[in-house]
């Protein structure tokens, strides 16, 4: 089957058993793309929000990999189980008072996790030791000690209680175990738990809006799926943007520094014209600010700009 050269985003609503990777290769032979990545691990028991790269915009993955995740959590509280999550043999089984489940009980554990917090990595993780992933060393029964990580807790909701089980809204940064965090929440609350259900609602600047499953695109026409591929810069649309002229946009592609009157500013996504309209813009890559400096982060190579071009993007839109 021949390839494509193609650019874009596409917001996949993962589906329950499936990996990351997985899913990426199913999208990616529908699609009949060349090049292709996703942007972090979305467990197989997990579903939703995961975005897959394609062409161009795949240099801006590590984007969404370091972006803050949301994600709602079903917590099934009075059992702890081997790996944190429904898949694991119960070890400990405790009761559920009705002390346990009082609002008041519930919203203070969720209070004790919001902030800057240490976690201990699971287990049963993709967490490399000694080139191999953890959960290869726990099938085997092998305990290895693991040093707490410092993530963020930007805040957690109570959206529903139904008898011992909770679902919680969360707001972290990356690299948060949610499995992690329901196990830690169970034991604050005297009863312990474990993760029942885990469903990935943002990242980023994205989030459910806007995505397609992988049974829908199974059974569109290829022309339809090619609608549902977003511009590249969907990753970066909560960074200020900097439009050059023809003249800086092109020394810009070359690595160049351009002067600039604007504030100092971590990341911001950079456009240059079109050739066809002034008013037309195009994605040239990503940059900082520094001291009225333009430095560029990560640049699109010519060809990619004009593949993009190619693409036909509708001319309201900023590619």
């Amino acid at each position: 089957m021949p390839r494509r050269h193609l650019h874009g985003v596409i917001l996949l609503d993962k589906p329950l058993g499936l990996s990351s990777n997985d899913a990426l290769q199913k999208v990616k032979w529908l699609l009949r793309a060349e090049k292709a990545g996703h942007t972090g691990t979305l467990d197989p028991l997990a579903t939703g929000l995961l975005p897959l790269c394609f062409g161009a915009a795949t240099k801006f993955s590590q984007v969404s990999l370091d972006a803050d995740k949301r994600y709602t959590a079903t917590v099934l509280l009075g059992q702890t189980t081997a790996t944190g999550d429904a898949e694991g043999e119960v070890l400990r089984t405790r009761e559920v008072t009705p002390e346990m489940r009082a609002p008041e009980r519930l919203r203070a554990a969720c209070d004790a996790f919001t902030g800057e917090i240490d976690q201990i990595p699971p287990m049963h993780s993709a967490l490399k030791h000694q080139g191999r992933a953890l959960y290869e060393y726990a099938r085997e029964g092998i305990e290895i000690e693991r040093a707490p990580r410092r993530v963020t807790i930007h805040g957690i909701d109570i959206l529903h209680v139904q008898g011992d089980v909770l679902e919680i809204d969360v707001r972290c940064s990356k690299g948060t175990y949610i499995r992690t965090l329901a196990q830690d929440m169970g034991e604050q609350l005297g009863c312990g738990a474990h993760l029942i259900g885990l469903r990935r609602t943002g990242s980023g600047g994205v989030s459910l809006q806007g995505t397609v499953t992988l049974e829908a695109l199974q059974a569109m026409t290829e022309a339809e799926r090619d609608a549902h591929l977003l511009p590249a810069d969907v990753l970066l649309s909560d960074w200020p943007e900097v439009r050059l002229s023809a003249d800086d946009a092109a020394r810009f592609l070359t690595g160049l520094r351009r002067r600039v009157t604007l504030a100092d500013a971590p990341h911001v996504r950079v456009y240059g014209p079109a050739p066809a309209s002034a008013d037309h813009h195009v994605l040239l890559g990503s940059a900082h600010i520094q001291g009225g400096e333009l430095i560029p982060t990560r640049l699109l190579s010519p060809l990619e700009v004009q593949g993009m071009l190619d693409q036909a993007s509708p001319p309201d839109h900023p590619i």
